[in-house]
């Protein structure tokens, strides 16, 4: 298990899909992520989207450690109007660009929001979303990496948990999923942080990049 992964009560049974985004989010909100508690809304913000929105307890803390949550609120998580739902709603929460659970949104949403983006001409804002292996079973998901392939969306990052749980998987392998489409990609440990760092560190392209970060699920 992640050594500062600190489960909330209440939600056992997404606790090892919180666990295993932990390392990932921890360097994202650390290292990665140009966002700012005082200016949520930013037009210059990096749009951060948990497609893997069940079993949030990770997210929830990294927001908190970033200054988006007061700490003693997440002591509420899942209480009747507590704004910590076992889902993440974006009406509730700043810091929070898309309420999720609901799996094979997040890929879609996030390419729409890299599209809009350029539409502006913003050439600094990056588009990262977190996606889980199973979840890559949902169709939509397949589009949207099409999609983003063929516009070559280059500030379009996909970061994808590979815990094995995936019904169908991909032949090849989950990148090779993506490097069909014209992604760039890069398969990692999701427990070294320093490899979690430097392949976000490497995907400014003119084309969408992909992370497959393989984590061992906690038994």
């Amino acid at each position: 298990m992640t050594t500062d992964f600190e489960p909330m009560p209440g939600d056992a049974k997404h606790e090892p899909s919180a666990e295993s985004t932990a390392d990932v989010l921890a360097v994202l909100y650390e290292r990665v992520l140009r966002v700012d508690p005082s200016d949520p809304a930013s037009e210059q913000r990096d749009r951060f989207y948990l497609s893997k929105g069940h079993g949030p307890h990770a997210y929830y803390r990294e927001l908190s450690r970033r200054g988006f949550i007061d700490p003693a609120v997440l002591e509420t998580f899942g209480a009747f109007a507590s704004p910590l739902g076992h889902h993440p709603d974006r009406v509730r929460l700043a810091g929070v660009e898309i309420s999720s659970g609901s799996l094979g949104h997040g890929l879609p949403l996030a390419v729409g929001a890299a599209l809009a983006l350029r539409a502006r001409d913003n050439r600094h804002s990056r588009v990262i979303v977190l996606v889980g292996d199973a979840e890559l079973d949902e169709g939509s998901n397949q589009e949207a990496i099409a999609l983003a392939g063929r516009l070559g969306l280059g500030r379009l990052t996909a970061v994808v948990i590979d815990n094995a749980s995936s019904t169908h998987g991909w032949p090849g392998g989950i990148a090779s999923r993506f490097a069909l489409e014209g992604w760039t990609t890069a398969t990692i440990d999701g427990r070294d942080r320093t490899a979690i760092e430097g392949a976000f560190a490497d995907d400014l392209r003119d084309v969408p990049h992909v992370i497959v970060a393989r984590v061992e699920a906690m038994s």
